[in-house]
C-alpha cells in the first residue's frame, strides 16, 4: 500500500496562523531602533561639526588673502600720498605749470598763528 499514498488525497487546511505580538521583542526592537537612531544623530551631528570647521577655514583663508591685498593697496596708496606731497614736486608744478616765482628774501612775509587766550582760572557759578 505504500507505493498508492500519493492517490489518498489528504485534508490539508492551509489557514493563515495567527501569531501573537511578542510584547518583550517588539520593546527591545524599538529599544534598538532608538539606539540606532540616536547614533546617527550623534554620527551626522560630528560630521556637521567638521564640515562647518572646513568651511570656516576656507573662508578664513579667503579673507586673510583678500586682507593682505588690500593692505598692499593700502601701501601703495601712501607712497602716492607721499610722493604728491613732496615739497620738490609741489615747488616743480607752481614754476612750470602756474608760472609762480619763488619770492625773494624781502618779499616774503610770516604771518604768525595766533593762540586763543586760556580761560580765566576761577569762574563765578551762581548758585540758588
Amino acid at each position: 500500500m505504500e507505493p498508492f499514498e500519493y492517490a489518498v488525497k489528504k485534508d490539508v487546511r492551509n489557514n493563515p496562523i495567527v501569531r501573537e505580538v511578542d510584547e518583550t521583542r517588539h520593546r527591545e526592537l524599538w529599544k534598538w531602533v532608538g539606539v540606532a537612531g540616536f547614533l546617527v544623530l550623534v554620527l551626522l551631528f560630528s560630521a556637521w561639526q567638521h564640515f562647518e570647521l572646513l568651511r570656516h577655514g576656507y573662508q578664513f583663508e579667503q579673507i586673510e588673502g583678500e586682507r593682505s591685498a588690500e593692505e598692499e593697496v593700502r601701501r601703495h596708496l601712501l607712497l602716492e600720498i607721499e610722493t604728491l606731497r613732496s615739497p620738490r614736486r609741489i615747488e616743480a608744478l607752481a614754476t612750470e605749470r602756474l608760472h609762480l616765482v619763488a619770492p625773494a628774501r624781502g618779499e616774503a612775509i610770516i604771518i604768525e598763528r595766533v593762540l586763543p587766550a586760556d580761560p580765566p582760572a576761577t569762574s563765578v557759578v551762581a548758585r540758588r
